[in-house]
C-alpha cells in the first residue's frame, strides 16, 4: 500500500470520528432540555485544546512516536465516548449535565490534540518520503473532509428500528435519526477505536534523539512559545485565536437552528428542516474541494490574502444564515455551505501549513500544537461562551416563547456573528505583514 493511500485511511477516520457528533450534538442536547448548555458542551472543546495540544506535542517531539501517540490518544477518547453514550442510554431524558459533561470532556480532551498530531504524523511521513508537503498533504487531507462527511450523513439518516438498524433516505419512515440521539456518540466511539488500531500499521516517526545538552524549557518543548517573539508569528497567532471565535459556532447551532424551522408551519415539512445535518453536510463537500484549491491560492496570493478570503468568506457564512430559510430561501442556506469550504480551509489547512513552513523541525509537532491551542483553544472556547451568551439573552431555546420569536432571535445572533468577523477581516488587512512573495511560499526540507 502506497504511502499517500495510507495517510488518507487515516485522515479519513481522524475526522469521521468527529463528524459523528460534532455537527448534531447540539441537536441531541436540545431534545434532553441541555439546549442552553450547548456553548459549554462546544467550549470544552476549545478549553482543553488551549493545554492538551502543546502537552501532546511536546510528548511527541520528545518521548513517544508521534503516530502511536495518535493511536493511544484516540483510545482513551474512545472509551470515555462510550461511556457518555451509555450513560445517556441508560439515563433517557433525565440525563443530568454533570455526569454527561464530565464523561464528554475527557473524551474531547483526548481528541482535541489528534489533529495536531495526525497533521505531524503526515507531514513528517511525507518528509522522510521525499514529498514536499504543500503539494502532497492538501489531497490528503480532502480525504479527511470525505470521512466527516461520510459519519455525518450516516448519522442523519441512520436510526434503530424494532432493534435493528434502519435508514431513512426519503425521509418518509417515522423514526428519530441518530443525529437526534445519544446513538452518535457510540459511531464515534467505534470509529475512535478503528484509528486506535490502525495506527499501529503507520510508518515509524522517530523522536528527536539530539545528545546535545538541553535546557529545561527545551526538554519541555516551551521553544515553541518563542515563535512569539517574532512580530510576525505573534501577530499571526494572535489573530488566528481571533477567527477560531468562528470556528465551532455553526457546528454547534446550525443545526438546531435549522430544525427549529420544523416548528414553523409553512416550513414543518420541508426537506431542510428535517435533514438539518445532511444540509450542513454540504459544508463538508465544499471544504473537501477547497482543500485541493489551497497549493494554488497559496502560491499565487501568499497567507495575507487566502487568510483575508477565509475572513470574508465567515462573514458570509454567518450572514446568510441570518438571511436564509429552508424554504424559499434555501438557496442563501446553500451558499452558505458553499462558502464554508473557504472559511475554513483557507484558514486551518493554510495556517497549519504556514506554521510548519516557518518552523524548525525540532519543534514542529510543538509548534502545531501552539497553533491548535491559539485556534480550537483560546478562540474557540471564547467564541463558544460568548455565542451561549448571546443566543441565551434572545431565549432560542426557551419553551415559552413562540417559533416565530424564536427564529428572530436565531437571526439577530447570525447578524452579530457576522459584523465579528468583518471587523476581524478588516483588522488584519491592517495589522498582519507576510515577508514572502506569494510565489515563494514553498515548504523545502
Amino acid at each position: 500500500m502506497s504511502i499517500k493511500l495510507r495517510l488518507i485511511i487515516m485522515n479519513f477516520l481522524q475526522f469521521a470520528v468527529w463528524g459523528a457528533y460534532l455537527t448534531s450534538m447540539g441537536n441531541y442536547l436540545g431534545s434532553v432540555g441541555l439546549g442552553p448548555k450547548i456553548g459549554l458542551f462546544y467550549a470544552m472543546q476549545g478549553i482543553v485544546s488551549i493545554f492538551m495540544p502543546a502537552i501532546l506535542g511536546i510528548v511527541a517531539d520528545r518521548w513517544i512516536p508521534v503516530q502511536r501517540l495518535l493511536g493511544y490518544a484516540h483510545a482513551i477518547a474512545a472509551i470515555f465516548m462510550i461511556w457518555a453514550g451509555y450513560y445517556a442510554m441508560n439515563a433517557g431524558d433525565a440525563v443530568q449535565f454533570g455526569t454527561l459533561f464530565t464523561l464528554y470532556s475527557i473524551s474531547v480532551a483526548f481528541y482535541m490534540p489528534t489533529i495536531a498530531l495526525s497533521n505531524s504524523t503526515a507531514y513528517t511521513i511525507l518528509v522522510n518520503n521525499n514529498f514536499e508537503t504543500i503539494k502532497a498533504f492538501p489531497p490528503i487531507r480532502t480525504l479527511g473532509t470525505v470521512g466527516f462527511i461520510c459519519s455525518m450523513l450516516f448519522v442523519n439518516f441512520a436510526g434503530i428500528v424494532d432493534g435493528g438498524l434502519a435508514f431513512n433516505f426519503a425521509n418518509e419512515l417515522n423514526f428519530p435519526s441518530f443525529q437526534n440521539s445519544y446513538s452518535q456518540f457510540f459511531v464515534s466511539a467505534v470509529l475512535g477505536i478503528l484509528l486506535f488500531l490502525y495506527s499501529f500499521t503507520l510508518p515509524h516517526c522517530p523522536i528527536n534523539q539530539s545528545t546535545e545538552k538541553r535546557s529545561l524549557s527545551d526538554a519541555l518543548g516551551l521553544k515553541a512559545f518563542a515563535l512569539f517573539k517574532q512580530r510576525k508569528m505573534a501577530v499571526f497567532f494572535i489573530f488566528s485565536m481571533l477567527l477560531g471565535v468562528s470556528l465551532q459556532i455553526t457546528n454547534g447551532y446550525a443545526n438546531p437552528f435549522i430544525t427549529s424551522f420544523k416548528d414553523v408551519p409553512e416550513f414543518a415539512n420541508t426537506w431542510g428542516a428535517n435533514n438539518a445535518n445532511a444540509l450542513i453536510s454540504l459544508s463538508q463537500v465544499s471544504e473537501t474541494l477547497c482543500i485541493l484549491l489551497i497549493p494554488f491560492f497559496l502560491k499565487r496570493f501568499g497567507i495575507k490574502k487566502v487568510m483575508l478570503m477565509a475572513m470574508f468568506a465567515w462573514f458570509l457564512r454567518f450572514a446568510l444564515f441570518g438571511l436564509g430559510d429552508p424554504g424559499p430561501g434555501l438557496w442563501m442556506f446553500v451558499l452558505s455551505m458553499i462558502v464554508y469550504g473557504i472559511a475554513f480551509d483557507f484558514f486551518n489547512v493554510s495556517g497549519s501549513l504556514y506554521v510548519d513552513k516557518e518552523t524548525d523541525p525540532s519543534i514542529r509537532s510543538s509548534a502545531q500544537g501552539v497553533f491548535m491551542m491559539m485556534t480550537n483553544g483560546f478562540g474557540a472556547t471564547l467564541g463558544m461562551l460568548a455565542a451561549g451568551e448571546i443566543v441565551s439573552h434572545f431565549q432560542v431555546f426557551s419553551p415559552e416563547l413562540d417559533a416565530a420569536t424564536k427564529l428572530v432571535g436565531w437571526n439577530s445572533s447570525w447578524y452579530i456573528f457576522a459584523g465579528y468577523a468583518l471587523v476581524v477581516c478588516i483588522l488584519f488587512a491592517f495589522l498582519f505583514k507576510d515577508d514572502h512573495k506569494p510565489n515563494e511560499l514553498k515548504i523545502n526540507h
